[in-house]
């Protein structure tokens, strides 16, 4: 296992296609990569930056997000999310983020997620729809 220290780095990356777009998705009515899709990108690229450090049964979760999406990307552009985690608080983790369709920086941002156990979360979880279920 990997040590979580500041510095680690994650990237994801994909292609802008029909589904992946603003006009597809509602959240704008332009065929562009969309801003949830992105930020989306950009927690993957975050969760990979760590994975290697994580416990057996531990995982993360997004807690907050704040991103610019600074210029369009089209159809058939690759894009590219970039995390690097700048700062560790107990169990917060906090990065640093970066978008690029090819050269060109397409976004940028914080983020942070939470060290969790993923069986007790899912418990939690699970008894709150219980619970809204009576």
């Amino acid at each position: 296992m990997t040590e979580l220290k500041t510095g680690l780095e994650g990237r994801a990356e994909t292609l802008v296609s029909a589904e992946n777009t603003a006009a597809a998705i509602g959240s704008g009515a332009l065929p562009v990569f969309s801003t949830p899709h992105m930020i989306a990108l950009m927690e993957n690229a975050s969760m990979k930056a760590i994975a290697a450090c994580l416990e057996e049964g531990q995982g993360t979760v997004g807690v907050s997000i704040d991103v610019e999406h600074l210029a369009a990307s089209p159809v058939g552009m690759s894009v590219r999310a970039e995390s690097r985690l700048v700062e560790i608080d107990g169990r917060m983790l906090s990065f640093e983020l970066k978008a690029y369709a090819g050269d060109e920086l397409i976004g940028r941002g914080r983020h942070r997620r939470c060290i969790i156990l993923s069986q007790r979360f899912m418990e939690k979880t699970q008894a709150k729809l219980k619970q809204a279920a009576e």
